[in-house]
């Protein structure tokens, strides 16, 4: 118990932290972009510590006990770069350690050279060192298998950009701030992975932006406790899984989970997702590097999954989460290819253009491995909507990959109030009939949002695992049943509602209404004798 209010202790002393950056840069930078420039620091630091780390442990080991890496000429340090490059995916000499520039932009006396060899001030031109190393870091990974993990991850943290000032000396002043208010972060030893610190302040910081930025928010961000549940939901009886895929990843809070759940190395070739928009995809990868995930582990793409995804040699996936875009539009029938792809044809239709739900449900069947499960978020209306939507449900239900579908409680995304659920498909299904779970009151309230707590979500996996038949919560539906209610999904269609009004007995309320009727009558009579004497 104790450890795990230190932990506690320490994430609300990072918390502190990341507000306390905010607090400086508020006015200035606000929004979407400090989020970027604070994750962006963030990483920096992260693969400043964790290569001086790996290089400090091999000459620990060769018995070199007091060696500092980032006490090392660059020159020096050079020697072994390809070295690095090979292990850890990329190279920074100990000039640019995000330490040693932290340490020198307060200092007047500082200085770097630049791509020129001329020497410049680090103070004064602190965004014009801070370019060239990101530069570097990206270029030392180039012509190696990394080249693609690092290949524009810092585009989004622009040193010159405006919002952080009018002017060079005010910019350079901001970035001051943000480099000191990262270094102030307690963040710990990059070898404890317990504690997990980059990636709880990663997720803390995607947490506090989602929450405020409205409807965007829940468009790159699926929060924690929605994420446990579908990754546990999709790892049942398993302690471990070949990959996990998400093709809509967004900033990859759920393609982590698997790891965080099942436990090191549980997740044993990798990480695979795709994402349409650049920022997100950079996002994303950054998030795998603050969870100590190897660049040969993970392979994220940028482009749009339904017409040109970017795994097809990676697939089947033994483990699928998503929560995919609610229904945007996509090319549909106006593609011609698209209805002869393998992943779309065995439905013999396309989702509809104005609602591409179902196309992401299709192409995640197709990727899923024979012995896999996938845990999807949906929009309510594709389980019940006629057409084309019909037709794929008819097809789902048909060949038995459904094996569950869940009603969730509403307003538990940012941005978004509706009631979303949850489609579980599998491709060994062991008999033919569909669970229907209504955790639609399984919550609670925080603040303007509702939660799952571990109870909830201990709960829906209990009964999800059981396949249990729970009055009012849970019902396992036979083929034939689903078929009479021409192949609608919904939860309520087949979990009854518990009646919580009082039950009233009409004999017994028909007798006391007698009763009120006799009383007044009495009454009525009492009146008119008391009115009959005064009048006398």
């Amino acid at each position: 118990m104790a450890i795990d209010n230190k932990k506690e202790q320490e994430r609300e002393t990072l918390h502190r932290a990341i507000w306390a950056i905010a607090d400086e840069l508020r006015g200035a930078v606000d929004g979407w972009d400090f989020k970027n420039y604070v994750l962006g620091t963030m990483f920096y630091r992260y693969i400043s510590e964790n290569l001086a780390a790996y290089v400090n442990q091999g000459e620990i080991e060769a018995g070199n006990t007091d060696f500092d890496y980032a006490k090392m000429h660059d020159d020096e340090a050079k020697e072994a770069k390809e070295g690095l490059v090979e292990e850890k995916g990329f190279f920074i000499p100990p000039s640019e350690l995000f330490c040693n520039v932290h340490k020198n932009c307060s200092n007047d006396k500082a200085v770097f050279i630049d791509c020129e060899g001329k020497p410049k001030n680090v103070k004064e031109n602190l965004n014009v060192f801070l370019e060239m190393i990101f530069q570097n870091i990206e270029e030392s990974a180039k012509g190696s298998e990394s080249e693609g993990s690092f290949a524009g991850l810092f585009d989004d943290f622009d040193v010159n950009s405006n919002k952080l000032g009018s002017t060079v000396a005010k910019r350079n002043e901001r970035l001051v701030k943000l480099l000191n208010g990262v270094a102030d972060m307690n963040l710990g030893s990059v070898k404890d992975h317990d504690i997990d610190a980059f990636g709880d302040a990663y997720e803390y910081l995607m947490t506090m932006y989602a929450s405020n930025a409205g409807k965007s928010g829940g468009e790159f961000f699926t929060p924690a406790d929605v994420s446990e549940l579908l990754t546990r939901l999709g790892t049942v009886g398993k302690t471990s899984v070949n990959k996990v895929y998400d093709p809509a990843c967004g900033s990859g809070s759920l393609l982590l989970k698997a790891e965080k759940i099942l436990g090191k190395d549980a997740v044993k070739t990798g990480f695979y997702g795709q994402e349409i928009n650049i920022t997100t995809y950079n996002l994303c990868r950054i998030n795998m590097f603050l969870h100590d995930i190897g660049f040969d582990k993970f392979d994220i793409e940028c482009d749009d999954t339904l017409t040109n995804p970017q795994h097809w040699d990676d697939e089947p996936f033994e483990l699928i989460v998503s929560n995919p875009p609610y229904s945007i539009k996509w090319a549909g029938d106006e593609n011609p290819l698209l209805i002869n792809d393998p992943r779309f044809s065995p439905a013999g239709v396309l989702a509809p253009k104005s609602k591409a739900d179902l196309a992401f449900i299709m192409h995640s069947l197709s990727w899923l491995a024979s012995n896999g499960t996938a845990t999807i978020v949906c929009f309510p209306g594709i389980m019940y909507r006629g057409g084309a939507e019909q037709k794929i449900r008819k097809y789902l239900i048909d060949n038995n990959y459904v094996d569950c579908v869940i009603q969730l409680p509403s307003n538990l995304f940012f941005g978004t109030s509706i009631a979303t659920c949850i489609m579980v498909m599998k491709k060994n299904k062991v008999d033919n009939k569909t669970l229907f779970i209504d955790a639609s009151n399984e919550c609670i309230k925080v603040t303007n949002n509702n939660k799952l707590t571990p109870d909830n979500i201990n709960r829906i996996v209990d009964v999800f695992s059981s396949r249990e038949d729970i009055p009012h919560f849970s019902h396992l539906a036979s083929y034939n049943e689903i078929a009479e209610n021409s192949f609608n999904l919904s939860v309520s269609t087949y979990v009854e509602v518990e009646d919580t009004r009082e039950k009233i007995d009409i004999n017994e309320l028909n007798a006391e209404i007698k009763r009120i009727v006799a009383r007044e009558q009495e009454l009525r009579d009492e009146i008119d004798k008391i009115i009959a004497e005064i009048e006398v």
